[in-house]
């Protein structure tokens, strides 16, 4: 199987270029985004959305003692199979605090042996009802993402990066290791996840599907037909990830959906560290901004900032 470098990959890095020019940390071979902060001439780093993925964790420092320089401050949340302790990553950034609960299906189990009955019990229901392709080239089926997209902005209201564009789509779409599950009834389409291959891990990057798709709850044969794939190509692990929102809820929608997939789970962290501290005081004073719940504290949307992309620290629990 192809070993791709997915959310560490440049052309991802690149897909998300109009919200900051990428620029690689060669020593730990991952990416960010460099992005001006409005009504400065200063400039300040964000970890591509919606983890910052390297090669090397372990030399992450050798690249932030480097990156020092250029910008004013740096917020990233981690991979969830990062594998470096909370030490490491204490001694890196000034901020290290506990995200969200990743949910994670350990693949080398049969699915019918952790899956939830309730979620067997739809599929099962939802396959008799659609058919399922597995895409290895989900650029074929741009528009018909870029419309299931469409509807779950508008009925989420989701904003910012999250959003992303039809250009970002058309990049992202067209990444090693990018797989599409794509759902049909009477051949319209209903619904379709994509999951970003990464060696012999895999993340589920996205899901999205339309009225109908809701109703006959397309996203259990969807997610059980992308596992059964990834277990035939030889993947052992799968990121379900979190639950929706800032704060940590374990009995959300979207959480008990995500948990009954799942068999495991891993911990992701925000982190922030500021380079340049009289700077970033200076730029905090002038639009009355305090340190608390967002960092960088001068992106806080509170603040009315038009080019806000902001990182909210959560108030969540750090058991695993």
């Amino acid at each position: 199987m192809l070993d791709c470098i997915g959310y560490a990959s440049p052309l991802y890095a690149l897909s998300l270029k109009e919200f900051g020019d990428p620029r690689e940390l060669a020593h730990c071979g991952g990416w960010i985004l460099i992005r001006q902060i409005a009504g400065t001439g200063c400039r300040d780093a964000m970890g591509c959305y919606p983890v910052f993925a390297c090669r090397d964790w372990e030399r992450l420092h050798e690249d932030l003692q480097e990156l020092g320089p250029e910008v004013v401050s740096l917020v990233l949340v981690t991979d969830p199979f990062c594998g470096v302790p909370p030490a490491y990553l204490e001694g890196c950034f000034d901020i290290v605090k506990p995200f969200k609960k990743h949910y994670i299906a350990n693949l080398t189990y049969p699915l019918e042996g952790f899956v939830h009955k309730i979620h067997r019990y739809n599929v099962r229901k939802s396959l008799r009802l659609m058919e399922v392709e597995v895409c290895l080239e989900p650029i074929k089926y741009l528009g018909e993402w870029l419309t299931l997209y469409r509807y779950l902005i508008e009925k989420h209201n989701i904003q910012g990066i999250g959003a992303f564009s039809p250009k970002s789509f058309e990049g992202q779409l067209q990444l090693p290791g990018m797989v599409m599950a794509i759902g049909r009834k009477d051949g319209e389409v209903v619904g379709a996840e994509l999951t970003l291959v990464q060696g012999d891990k895999a993340y589920g990057h996205l899901a999205a599907f339309s009225p109908l798709g809701y109703r006959i709850k397309a996203s259990y044969g969807i997610i059980w037909t992308m596992l059964k794939h990834l277990q035939s190509i030889g993947v052992g692990v799968y990121d379900i990830g979190g639950a929706a929102g800032i704060k940590e809820d374990a009995n959300n929608g979207l959480a008990t959906f995500k948990r009954g997939w799942s068999n495991g789970q891993c911990l992701v962290y925000l982190c922030g560290r500021v380079f340049d501290r009289q700077q970033y005081e200076s730029i905090c004073r002038e639009r009355q901004a305090v340190d608390g719940d967002y960092f960088p504290a001068y992106r806080s949307p509170g603040l009315n900032i038009t080019s806000f992309t902001g990182n909210k620290l959560p108030d969540c629990p750090t058991d695993q």
